[in-house]
């Protein structure tokens, strides 16, 4: 049953999950910059790359989209030890990760470019590789950005198995709030709060989205 108090005490402590926040958006938008740095070459490779090249990329990719994420974190905090640091260790965990799927999304992207265009832009004396990236990398880029909101969200979300490696994001600090404070009643109060701060910055960032996808569309007649 809610109360009022246990209310009051998740409202007094705002300051303190908020600041759980910030740590879960700066490791949002960290770890989708490393799945981008990784993951646009990668899925360029999976479709220019040749035979060994591709299938090395692949089965990496395989690989890693079939393993949780949570072992892949815990494997390169207390296994491999790659940084004492939970916030660095979860950034590498979460970016190869979303690399994996990001890597997808941009294949089909790629893919979905006319192979005309690249025939023509050889045609008129590029080489493969301008080719390649004038012609059909901005157009990749553009038309992966639904495929590249859907990634945002699930590594928004996906912050959270942070917890596992003891990173003091937004659902760790809420964990902390209840536990530490010994108001074991506003488990329910507490939890709602973090997943309503969740889907806040869930729709905020998809409505940006949304909108930077809308600016930067491919006209309708662009391909004809």
């Amino acid at each position: 049953m809610l109360q009022a108090g246990d209310w009051a005490f998740v409202v007094d402590n705002l300051g303190y999950l908020f600041g759980g926040a910030t740590v879960t958006v700066g490791l949002t938008l960290a770890a989708l910059a490393v799945g981008f740095l990784l993951g646009f070459p990668a899925g360029a490779l999976e479709v220019y790359g040749d035979g060994l090249l591709q299938r090395l990329v692949s089965t990496g990719g395989v690989l890693l989209r079939g393993t949780p994420i949570v072992v892949i974190m815990l494997v390169l905090f207390f296994v491999v030890s790659i940084s004492k640091s939970a916030f660095v260790t979860a950034t590498v965990g979460l970016g190869l990760r979303s690399a994996a799927y990001q890597s997808q999304i941009f294949r089909g992207a790629i893919q979905s470019v006319d192979e005309g265009q690249l025939e023509a832009a050889r045609a008129v004396g590029m080489s493969r590789f301008e080719a390649i990236r004038h012609v059909v990398v901005p157009q990749a880029l553009r038309r992966s950005m639904p495929g590249f909101q859907n990634e945002f969200t699930i590594v928004l979300k996906d912050t959270s198995i942070a917890f596992a490696i003891g990173l003091a994001e937004l659902l760790t600090r809420g964990y902390d709030l209840f536990t530490q404070s010994g108001r074991s009643t506003a488990v329910l109060e507490v939890f709602l709060a973090i997943s309503a701060v969740y889907f806040v910055l869930t729709f905020v960032t998809n409505r940006g989205l949304d909108r930077l996808a809308d600016y930067y569309a491919i006209p309708s007649g662009e391909n004809r």
